[in-house]
């Protein structure tokens, strides 16, 4: 009873900072607006009807700009999240994170050469740079699952291996493109920095089919990564069909990193330190983690968002920044308290 309690106490608590998050997002930045304006013209947007006290700047700044914005970080916070929920339950290991097995240095090779070659130009609905990261991340996993595969198995040791040696071979063409690419490097590193800037309602509504399909992937496979993590035979013994879980597992959360980063670039430590400290919150079963992680990384990324583009206002801190900024001290310590862990063991 004390921990159904506490759980709803957690879900309770994160629901109301997401709310208070949201509404303070939307109102602080270069131009300040009330939040009890701001909840008016959300309702006047909603609703049709009009305020005379309320500019049409006002509302322009909130509903063009603010507001997809927001819900646009909120949707790659809970994508970076989940896909780390999956990637950690499949490697057995909390040091895993979106990002381990290619995905993003797909998705950078992907954004260069459209940055470079196809910069105006627009595919299904898409701009070229979202487009092309989208289809590298995929294609970069889909090289490691194909790399990885020992007659007809892919071990997750030889995943892990084959994620590093392409990412590394993919870096080194980006290198390659950003040593070439001329006065277009400047476009080319700041998309690397990640940033939500100029991300409108077209972006929201051309990433939710593809973070929502790769959610549901992972939803419908939680109770198999529960018995996955008393180890692959134990599992395969119980009735796991193991291949088809971690084929599911790269589909699920490939989808969900590639809607990630084909509209924001590369932002680290999200995937890696949400799932982390949502276990400690929530627990293990990952049933109930990767709705929680969900939620989590939702609001944690619309905050740091919020902070990259306040803390210089008016100018703007790309928010990869800003997370590893965050994130980079605490995977230290979680590395610390691994290591202190295994010696003590």
């Amino acid at each position: 009873m004390l921990r159904k309690i506490s759980r709803r106490f957690a879900y309770g608590i994160l629901i109301f900072l997401i709310l208070l998050g949201s509404i303070i997002s939307i109102s602080i930045g270069a131009f300040y607006i009330p939040p009890k304006k701001i909840l008016l013209i959300i309702f006047s947007f909603v609703t049709g009807k009009e305020y005379d006290f309320i500019t049409f700047a006002e509302k322009a700044i909130i509903i063009n700009f603010r507001l997809p914005r927001i819900i646009l970080s909120f949707l790659v916070g809970a994508e970076l999240s989940c896909a780390g929920v999956i990637y950690q339950g499949m490697f057995r290991n909390p040091l895993t994170d979106p990002y381990v097995i290619g995905a993003s240095s797909g998705a950078s090779l992907g954004a260069s050469i459209a940055i470079l070659y196809f910069q105006g130009v627009s595919f299904l609905g898409m701009s070229a740079t979202p487009f092309f990261s989208f289809l590298g991340a995929l294609l970069a996993v889909f090289l490691v699952w194909s790399i990885a595969q020992i007659n007809g198995k892919a071990l997750s040791y030889s995943i892990l291996l084959s994620g590093i040696a392409v990412s590394s071979f993919l870096s080194a063409i980006v290198s390659f493109l950003m040593y070439a690419s001329g006065d277009k490097l400047k476009n080319i590193y700041f998309w690397h920095l990640g940033s939500f800037s100029y991300q409108g309602w077209k972006e929201v509504i051309i990433n939710i089919p593809y973070g929502f399909s790769g959610f549901i992937v992972g939803f419908f496979i939680l109770r198999e990564l529960n018995v996955l993590q008393l180890g692959e035979e134990t599992a395969f013994f119980t009735g796991v069909d193991v291949e088809l879980l971690k084929k599911l597992c790269l589909i699920g959360a490939s989808l969900l990193t590639a809607a990630a980063v084909a509209f924001c670039g590369i932002i680290g430590f999200v995937g890696l330190i949400i799932p982390h400290i949502s276990r400690l919150i929530i627990g293990p079963d990952h049933r109930k983690l990767y709705v929680f992680s969900s939620l989590f990384g939702g609001f944690y990324l619309m905050m740091m968002d919020t902070a990259a583009r306040t803390i210089l206002a008016p100018s703007e801190i790309p928010v990869g920044i800003i997370t590893a900024l965050v994130g980079g001290p605490f995977f230290l310590y979680l590395l610390i308290r691994h290591k202190k862990v295994d010696t003590l063991g």
